[in-house]
């Protein structure tokens, strides 16, 4: 496998991280989806939150991950009957946002040798809010919304074989990391693309599994 990516090596080195969960911790996202929807839910028809979390938690999962409707904020606003625009509730749990401990310096000293860029399957309004309020953007040369720009999930690889025919980039040029296994490791190796899973939680070992962002460098610089 390494043999297969030594080009990477040479020149325009891209180096591509999901957001939610890789970059990002997974509390705003929670917050919106799991705290205030149900609880505008739970006001709007006069019933307890834990009522109204298990039925929106349900409605939820009735949708999927694999659907783009699981990821759009305005699909849910109007099947819940929502009377608050999507922005007030985006910005209301903006307390939220934070980078994981490593994120920052990482992404730095990448960013020094690589380009940088995001694909993720946050709409196209979460990865507004979460790169205005912490600011990260002047890392990423590029940013794409699987949902909002491709119309599919990341769980398609022609996502991944789109955004390198967008940046005009051969599949050997990049390489993605990120924290959800079919998402993030298996749809992009699927499109020819050297990819890690990053599995926080410390459950699977293997060469291309990484525990954080750290260690994902670390492997970059193996292969360099």
């Amino acid at each position: 496998m390494k043999e297969k990516y030594t080009q990477l090596m040479e020149m325009n080195r891209i180096i591509s991280f999901d957001l939610d969960g890789t970059l990002v911790t997974m509390d705003y996202v929670d917050a919106v989806w799991l705290e205030k929807i149900p609880e505008i839910y739970a006001e709007k028809n006069r019933i307890s939150f834990e009522k109204a979390k298990k039925f929106v938690e349900r409605e939820y999962f009735r949708v999927g991950p694999e659907a783009l409707e699981w990821y759009n904020i305005h699909y849910w606003i109007e099947k819940f009957g929502l009377k608050m625009h999507w922005k007030e509730i985006l910005n209301s749990c903006i307390d939220k946002l934070e980078f994981y401990p490593e994120v920052i310096e990482v992404i730095e000293r990448l960013n020094t040798e690589n380009e940088l860029i995001i694909i993720s399957n946050a709409s196209k309004e979460f990865i507004e809010i979460e790169m205005n309020a912490l600011g990260f953007e002047k890392y990423f040369s590029h940013v794409f919304s699987a949902v909002s720009n491709f119309g599919k999930t990341k769980k398609d690889k022609e996502i991944y074989e789109m955004v390198c025919k967008n940046l005009d980039i051969k599949k050997e040029d990049i390489i993605h990391v990120g924290d959800n296994y079919e998402f993030d490791y298996i749809a992009p190796r699927k499109a020819g693309i050297l990819s890690f899973y990053l599995d926080r939680k410390g459950n699977e070992n293997g060469e291309y599994v990484v525990k954080n962002l750290r260690e994902f460098e670390e492997k970059l610089r193996e292969l360099y």
